[in-house]
């Protein structure tokens, strides 16, 4: 009985080792599955992480707006892009199109893609956060059974084009006015001469520097687009070299002389001795000229017209060009430098010129890595002015 019972005790001993052995194993086995499984979701989520995290900086780089709609016509996803564009954030994930964007024609577009499946290039505008144009197109989406899941809504802010067209718009119609004019007065001047006003040596002599004088029109517009062009395209070699502006702005002042006698206007060169310029030194000349002779024509009539200079910190140049006529209006100041803009323009075209002078001032100082500003109020005068790269004088 005792043997009996010291075996059982053994076998109850050996069972319990067993059993506390394959206890350990298995609880060893666990965590290490545990650890395995745990590295495996942290590798999923770092992945998806990733990938998220991947696909938000490509969104976030488009240009266009994108916002992606669920099946129940809410906002899951817009990128950086569309923030800008409809003023609103991200953090707005959730709501509707309407209270998101408050503008009742995207609402209904968004309306418009379940029914129809697509809209392309459906153009709009913004009035905020700022006055834009868009065109969007939007897609339906569609899930594995086919059934509604959402939509995608793609804007393009196409606002700088529009614009752009319009000045093109604007330039064709200008340059068709301003040729159209001399020609019709040099078409005008030949039919009268061919129907007998050639006879008349003083109307043949009239006609004649009629023609004469709008041919010498036409031919600065020409020369003037002409330059325009090649500064728009960079296509312009300048040759820089320091130009003494005292000197440079007397040569104008000298060519000016009479034109400005005629309106009983002084011409004043107040540009310090030892100031120069790194320039191109023909083209200089040309932005002094322009500005010199509006001074002369727009300026007060027995007024004063003084240019004068300084320098300035980092290296620059200031030249300034001040009239005391009757000034620019404030809507009429941000335009100045535009393509064939007249504040005047009766005064203007009977006083002569191409309307491009302002417009050849500002792209060539900004070719000479300058920049170009106008000063002015009613009743006050107008003062233009022009930095450019300082240069030492040998």
């Amino acid at each position: 009985m005792t043997t009996f019972n010291t075996a059982l005790l053994a076998t109850l001993v050996a069972l319990a080792g067993a059993a506390w052995w394959l206890w350990r194993r298995w609880k060893a086995d666990a965590a290490a599955h545990k650890r395995e499984f745990d590295e495996l979701k942290q590798r999923h989520a770092d992945t998806l992480h990733a990938h998220t995290a991947r696909m938000e900086a490509m969104l976030d780089s488009m240009i266009e707006g994108l916002i992606v709609l669920d099946a129940r016509g809410r906002i899951t996803l817009v990128n950086r892009a569309a923030e800008r564009i409809f003023g609103f954030s991200r953090m707005m994930a959730g709501g509707t199109l309407l209270e998101a964007i408050r503008h009742h024609e995207v609402a209904a577009l968004a309306a418009r893609v379940n029914a129809e499946g697509s809209v392309v290039q459906h153009e709009l505008r913004l009035e905020s956060p700022a006055a834009r144009v868009l065109q969007i197109s939007a897609v339906a989406l569609h899930d594995a059974n086919d059934a509604p899941a959402g939509a995608v809504l793609v804007a393009h802010d196409v606002t700088q084009l529009r614009e752009l067209e319009g000045v093109r718009q604007d330039f064709v119609a200008n340059v068709s006015y301003e040729l159209r004019t001399p020609l019709s007065l040099i078409k005008s001047a030949a039919e009268t001469l061919i129907d007998g006003g050639k006879d008349d040596p003083a109307a043949l002599t009239r006609f004649l520097e009629i023609i004469d004088k709008h041919a010498n029109r036409l031919t600065l517009l020409i020369d003037d687009l002409l330059l325009l062009a090649r500064l728009d395209s960079g296509r312009i070699e300048l040759r820089f070299e320091a130009v003494p502006l005292r000197a440079a702005v007397q040569d104008t002042v000298d060519d000016y002389q009479l034109k400005a006698a005629a309106r009983g206007v002084v011409l004043e060169n107040a540009v310090p001795p030892g100031l120069a310029a790194r320039a191109d030194a023909e083209r200089l000349r040309q932005v002094l000229s322009n500005l010199v002779d509006n001074a002369i024509k727009y300026g007060r009539e027995n007024g004063r017209v003084t240019v004068s200079g300084r320098a300035l910190d980092a290296g620059r140049v200031e030249l300034c060009v001040r009239d005391d006529g009757p000034g620019i209006p404030p809507e009429a100041k941000v335009r100045v430098f535009e393509r064939f803009f007249r504040v005047d323009k009766a005064r203007s075209r009977e006083q002569g010129g191409t309307g491009l002078g302002l417009a050849i001032v500002k792209n060539v100082v900004q070719a000479h890595g300058g920049e170009v500003r106008v000063e002015s109020a009613p009743g006050e005068g107008t003062v233009f002015f022009l930095t450019l790269p300082a240069a030492p004088i040998d």
